[in-house]
Formats: C-alpha cells, structure tokens, sequence
C-alpha cells in the first residue's frame, strides 16, 4: 500500500499521507469535504482492509419521528466501505464507484455515537464488496450492509469527467 493518497474518484485532491502503520484516517479527516463534512463523519482508521469512522448524531440526523434518517445509515455505510475499496484499488491505478448499497436498518437510534466499520468481502480486479456494520454507544448493531464497486481505469469516463488516479511511490 502507498503512503500516499492523490485522489478516490475522479477529483483531484491534495496529496493525503498515511501515518507508518499505512493508516489515512487523520489525512481524510483534515480534507473532509461535502457529505462527509456536512455530516460530521470521523474516521478513525482507514486503510484497504479495514475502515472505521463515526458520528456523533444531532437532530440534523433525525427524519420526523425523531430516529436517525435510514439515508443517514446507508450513506454512513457507503462512505466507509468507498473509502477502503478506494485505498485497496489506488495501488493497481484504479479508482472506484458504487454499483449497489443494500443496508438493512436493524435498531433504531436517537442519540449517541454512531460507530462503522467496513471489511472487504472480495477485492478483485474488477469489482469490490465490502461489508459494513453500523453500531450505537452501546455497541449494539443499528445497521449492516454491502457496497459493490466497480473499479475504474484511470482515463476512463464517469459522468462526463475523466477519471485521473495518481500512484504514489
């Protein structure tokens, strides 16, 4: 795995560098931007085998009767599960994209700290699934679910922009 990180999809970001342990967490952290952002999503641990991110819920999260929003979850699980199928793709100059998120809501939530984590079921040249389990503070399981991706070339086209990896040595 690189220490370093130019981009996940097909934006350019500045470079994001891994501590020695090939953790990017505190990288991605410090250039969180869009839903990520607007969220309050935290990664802990983020490398190509396992991430780990959470958030800490606020009624921004909740839908009207005052549950943690079921897109919450899901985006919650597509985000750590998109973050490792990207670290795992990038040395092979791949980048990734969704093709299916099936989460299934197991316990409602109002408040607390969310916690996810992601493992790959399969990371083939191709396609990715990961699996991710989305617990409360108390360590119960709110949310589960699988992410498939399809991995990208660099050149290739994703709504109408180029997709451009950078490996980094």
């Amino acid at each position: 795995m690189p220490n370093n990180l130019e981009c996940f999809a097909m934006t350019t970001r500045p470079e994001l560098t891994a501590t020695s342990d090939g953790n990017f967490a505190a990288a991605i952290n410090t250039s969180a931007s869009g839903w990520n952002r607007a969220m309050g999503i935290h990664f802990v641990r983020a490398t190509g085998d396992e991430v780990v991110a959470e958030l800490e819920i606020t009624a921004d999260h909740h839908q009207a009767y005052g549950i943690v929003h079921g897109g919450v979850h899901s985006g919650l699980i597509e985000t750590v599960a998109s973050v490792g199928a990207a670290l795992a793709a990038l040395p092979r100059g791949q980048s990734v994209v969704g093709l299916e998120n099936h989460t299934s809501f197991l316990n409602a939530v109002r408040e607390g700290k969310l916690r996810a984590t992601a493992r790959p079921l399969m990371r083939g040249r191709r396609t990715q699934v990961w699996e991710a389990t989305v617990t409360d503070a108390e360590g119960r399981s709110v949310a589960s679910g699988r992410v498939r991706f399809l991995a990208l070339e660099a050149g290739s086209s994703l709504a109408g922009e180029t997709v451009q990896v950078k490996r980094s040595s």
